[in-house]
């Protein structure tokens, strides 16, 4: 049906209304559409995919009503960020394409750096920094200008800041209100440390400011096993294994290794220990399974210096360290696999017969020994096996003391032979920090060359020992830290032994 004239409105187009030869460029220029000629287009009459060159970038913002109803396939071309500026999310009700990475220029994202091993820094905003304190402390000078929101990370990458900390120079900007005139340090392990920029009036402002606890538990082993000793000035190669009740069991029928004493013992890995060092004096190592079987020898590995009257202890949570002896200042790390590197020399006196143990669960501690005369000197050991300088103990100096953990990340030190005595009975604690406390008067018999371990997973056990003569009884130690008194032993008695948990 045809029309005279002008076609009446309110009448539906035709497809032959809309052909190609028909419709030309003309009839919709710029000027003749306007935006409620499209308000109402049906969602059908957009199935199509529109090109970008159909939306030029003066396009205007658009409106909810414009947008709620178009399909995802009408919307299939990239669209230029300048396009979509003036969006909200209410516009965009429909199902979106990817974003690409362009997209999100403008979105802060924290930059994180490799890490930081040097003693000062000069921080970026929008950074991230690990900062591995493990050598020496860091002096870290902030940026001279600053806009509000700016950001920096810090995280104590070693977990060592309690040993060499961090110190934050502002730059001439206030920090948490203070001029820079003021000194702002950090020095607690695993602290994570976030501040953000608030102003010329209180500066940069931490947002975070906290050790973050969350670590890996280290294994906590349940049997332990004292091994090898005088009987009584002769080495033998006789071992003893401990219970999770705290037992300890009689002599194991068929022992390997050389027969030898003043070695040591740790744990590494999983469940698993290590004897080493020793009268001879040797290098050897006597790796011992999470059964409580122990190897036969090792030998020494190339450049460990044969010693005895050694100390051990893990640290890290899967490795050892074997330290000092026979006036040395000597360390050697034990891999998690159990091998035995050359030597370290120490930052801590040398001397022979300290005791030893892990804490804070992953650290350890060498503790009193000889240097011409008993000493009551420390020496900590970091969670990478780093050995610090001494620090000036507390307590009865003495030597052969007997040391183990127990709780959750404590230990003690009990036991040696004091100036006045071949043997004592007096302990140590050690707190989660490697802090040495004073005296605790003693239970038991009072002897040297009594070594300690851990069993039960939180408790502690001291065997064996010397005072006039050889002994075979052994101390429980809660873990609570309470000594208990003497149980009478099994086994052979014999002193200046070594002991270490497994499994």
């Amino acid at each position: 049906m045809g029309y005279i004239g002008k076609k009446p409105t309110n009448v539906p187009l035709t497809s032959a209304d809309l052909a190609d030869s028909i419709v030309t460029s003309a009839k919709i220029l710029d000027d003749t559409i306007v935006d409620v000629d499209v308000n109402n287009v049906a969602a059908t009459k957009l199935t199509g995919t529109i090109a970008d060159a159909r939306f030029p970038a003066t396009l205007p913002a658009a409106s909810g009503a414009n947008l709620t109803s178009l399909p995802a396939a009408s919307l299939t071309g990239t669209v230029a960020d300048a396009r979509i500026s003036t969006l909200t999310s209410s516009k965009l009700t429909g199902a979106l394409p990817a974003i690409s990475g362009a997209s999100l220029t403008g979105i802060a994202v924290t930059d994180w750096q490799s890490i930081v091993t040097g003693s000062t820094l000069t921080a970026v905003a929008g950074n991230g920094y690990w900062i591995d304190t493990t050598s020496n402390a860091c002096t870290i000078t902030l940026p001279a200008s600053a806009s509000n929101g700016d950001k920096i990370i810090f995280a104590d990458y070693a977990r060592n800041w309690g040993t060499n900390g961090i110190e934050i120079d502002s730059n001439g900007l206030n920090y948490q209100g203070d001029s820079d005139a003021n000194t702002v340090e950090y020095g607690t392990d695993g602290t994570a440390l976030h501040i953000v920029y608030s102003g010329a009036t209180n500066g940069w402002i931490p947002t975070l400011d906290k050790a973050v606890d969350d670590v890996p538990t280290p294994p906590k082993n349940d049997e332990g096993i004292f091994g090898y000793g005088s009987v009584p000035n002769v080495g033998s190669a006789i071992t003893n294994l401990v219970s999770n009740a705290g037992v300890v069991a009689s002599d194991q029928a068929a022992t390997t290794g050389t027969a030898r004493n003043g070695l040591a013992g740790c744990e590494y890995g999983t469940g698993t220990a290590i004897f080493g060092f020793g009268g001879g004096p040797t290098a050897v190592t006597n790796l011992v399974s999470n059964a409580g079987v122990v190897a036969s020898d090792t030998a020494g590995a190339s450049g460990a210096t044969a010693r005895s009257s050694v100390g051990a202890c893990s640290f890290g949570g899967d490795k050892g360290i074997f330290a000092f002896g026979a006036s040395s200042d000597t360390t050697n790390l034990v891999s998690n696999t159990g091998v035995v590197a050359s030597d370290v020399t120490t930052a801590g006196t040398a001397r022979s017969t300290p005791g030893a143990t892990e804490f804070g669960g992953d650290k350890g501690i060498f503790a009193f020994g000889y240097v011409n005369d008993n000493v009551n000197l420390s020496n900590l050991v970091s969670n990478t096996g780093v050995v610090a300088s001494d620090t000036a103990g507390v307590g009865t100096a003495r030597r052969r003391p007997g040391a183990c953990k127990y709780g959750t990340d404590t230990a003690i030190i009990a036991y040696g032979h004091a100036a006045s005595a071949p043997g004592t009975n007096l302990s140590n604690k050690v707190s989660n920090t490697g802090v040495v406390a004073s005296d605790t008067g003693g239970v038991g018999t009072s002897r040297n060359g009594t070594p300690g371990c851990e069993y039960g997973q939180d408790k502690g056990i001291f065997a064996f020992g010397i005072t006039a003569t050889i002994q075979n009884m052994s101390n429980k130690v809660s873990n609570t830290g309470v000594v208990a008194s003497d149980t009478s032993g099994v086994g052979t008695s014999r002193g200046y032994l070594a002991a270490c948990s497994f499994n």
